[in-house]
């Protein structure tokens, strides 16, 4: 059976860049977008033309940068922030303008003042008006996860009829469980007359830690784009993994789901976000954070030396990670210890390995981590004493 492409939309630039204090000048937005380019994702939001001059110039120059990827820009439901996006794209190999409007109960009543009628007018004529730049066009559904999916689907009904070419259904307050949120994918398929004409798209966010899973959930559904980040960074508690949903779908082949990723640059790709964007990547991120690939845990260590698939469901490798991570603590065994030695030049015998251990774990008690500098001193000092002894 042939795999079925999700396509993988980036949003660093333009999600990702909300997180306070993460604000980019243009030279670092176009180093990230070229990276993002060569990573292999499908589109790339450079960001959100009306809101400054500075995005507005940003947007610009991604576009002109940009050889592979489509190239969106964001908007609100007016005609202003659509101008202003069709002019910042207007260099774009493969423009895509991304416009929409909230449709939720709670933003029609307490965000616009509004009625769902009127809202459904500007919703499509949003989209009518932004289709006389561009071909491509998104149109977003702000907070679809708590719209009435009755209301939703005649929203996407008239939006697709005036030339949505991509339905962009957000959990933009990460309310969903994963059923829910694939649910209502499926109703859309079901329910929404010229669907199965565009590309369904999941937009996640992480507030209750359910943006990976929703976004699966919300391909397993049908969907065939995921809007993501890298480092899964973005507003209030961040968005969909780009990592953890890419490496999902490599790791479980069954679910006949594939990218354009390349993989083996994940980890450097995560690693240039966190430095020019100046948020670290917590330790025990899925993927890409320091500790995926380390084991401090004796038994756990044992197991990896012997087979590294006894307790990694990933190779390191796959992730542009050199290799698995063997931490030396109180909590490690003789065979981690003696695994280190050796790779560090010292070919531990039983008897030596005897002797080195309780010193190492006196070590171990005082500090936090046993290094390479700690282990070479204290083979070096048991084998002086053997020598000793023996002589």
């Amino acid at each position: 059976m042939s795999k079925s492409q999700v396509q993988i939309f980036d949003t660093t630039l333009r999600d990702g860049e909300q997180v306070p204090g993460c604000k980019l000048n243009t030279p670092e937005n176009l180093i990230i977008a070229e990276r993002l380019d060569e990573l292999g994702v499908d589109i790339i939001e450079a960001g959100f033309p009306i809101s400054s001059p500075g995005d507005f110039n940003s947007v610009v120059e991604i576009a002109k940068l940009v050889k592979n990827a489509t190239v969106c820009g964001l908007t609100r439901a007016n005609k202003k922030d659509i101008d202003a996006a069709a002019q910042a794209l207007e260099h774009a190999v493969k423009p895509r303008i991304h416009t929409g409007i909230g449709t939720s109960e709670s933003h029609i009543r307490y965000k616009f003042n509004s009625t769902p009628e009127k809202i459904l007018e500007r919703a499509v004529e949003a989209v009518r008006y932004a289709k006389s730049f561009v071909e491509d066009i998104e149109f977003y559904a702000e907070d679809a996860g708590r719209t009435d999916n009755e209301f939703l689907a005649k929203v996407c009904e008239e939006v697709i009829k005036a030339g949505a070419t991509v339905l962009n259904i957000p959990d933009t307050t990460g309310y969903c469980l994963p059923e829910e949120y694939g649910a209502k994918m499926t109703y859309l398929k079901e329910n929404v007359k010229g669907i199965e004409n565009v590309v369904l798209s999941c937009h996640c966010h992480n507030d209750l830690g359910l943006a990976t899973a929703n976004s699966i959930a919300g391909v397993q559904a049908g969907a065939r784009q995921i809007e993501c980040t890298i480092n899964g960074i973005g507003e209030r508690a961040g968005n969909t993994s780009l990592e953890e949903v890419v490496m999902i779908m490599k790791q479980h082949p069954y679910l006949n789901l594939d990218t354009n990723i390349n993989t083996q640059l994940l980890y450097s790709t995560s690693q240039m976000v966190q430095h020019h964007m100046g948020i670290l990547v917590q330790p025990n991120k899925a993927v890409v954070g320091e500790n995926a690939f380390a084991h401090s845990s004796g038994i756990h260590q044992d197991g990896v030396i012997k087979n590294r698939e006894t307790y990694e469901i990933m190779d390191p490798s796959d992730v542009g990670v050199t290799e698995s991570s063997i931490v030396l603590t109180a909590r490690s065994g003789r065979a981690a210890l003696a695994y280190r030695a050796k790779k560090i030049g010292f070919d531990l015998t039983k008897l030596e390995l005897d002797k080195v251990y309780p010193e190492f774990l006196k070590c171990a008690d005082y500090q936090k981590e046993v290094e390479d500098e700690d282990i070479e001193k204290i083979v070096k000092s048991v084998r002086a004493q053997l020598e000793k002894i023996a002589s």
